[in-house]
């Protein structure tokens, strides 16, 4: 059976060969996700094989930012945002189920991501980055974060964490400009 799958220089283990239209290939393993099937252990058919070195147990890429400071970055943003709500409510630009909506479309946000992480183990049908992008900006951006670090879904594609962290800036300058009265009273309570 013959099929179309992505290969990538660095999947091959001779890092050495360069690919060519109309090589053949072979493969151990395909991983599915992102833009489709993808060869992994890629070798060239009847190039010398080279001695498969084990894998290290912990060989990932360190995502940027690094863990700790994303951490730390997540944990004052986060205190920033609970104290934004606070205020608002407390103030009364904000009405107190407003506290409790960011909870919820955070767990929707979070239950999404474990769905599209599912997905895209068993090559089945995927949540579009946009979707997710708009969960993030309609509050659940602590959930996503949450789901990203557990899962490890999402979390080292750049292009995709520049648009999350921009999901994250934008709900929150959204409710500051809510709390502090840029916006007028009526507009999100309808």
């Amino acid at each position: 059976m013959s099929a179309d799958v992505f290969v990538h220089q660095r999947d091959f283990r001779d890092r050495s060969v360069v690919p060519q239209v109309g090589m053949t290939l072979a493969f151990e393993e395909i991983h599915v996700g992102g833009k489709g099937p993808r060869a992994m252990a890629v070798h060239a058919v009847g190039a010398a094989q080279p001695q498969r070195q084990p894998r290290p147990t912990q060989a990932r890429r360190p995502s940027a930012p690094s863990s700790s400071s994303s951490m730390l970055l997540f944990g004052v943003l986060l205190a920033g945002y609970a104290a934004l709500l606070g205020y608002g409510v407390w103030a009364g630009r904000l009405p107190p189920v407003a506290l409790g909506v960011p909870v919820l479309i955070s767990l929707l946000t979070f239950f999404v991501y474990g769905v599209d992480k599912n997905a895209a183990q068993a090559g089945r049908w995927r949540t579009a980055e946009s979707t997710l992008h708009l969960l993030s900006l309609a509050g659940g951006w602590p959930g996503a974060w949450c789901a990203q670090r557990l899962f490890h879904h999402k979390s080292r594609k750049a292009s995709f964490m520049t648009g999350y962290w921009g999901t994250v800036l934008a709900n929150i300058a959204a409710v500051a400009a809510w709390v502090g009265k840029l916006l007028p009273a009526g507009v999100l309570a309808g």
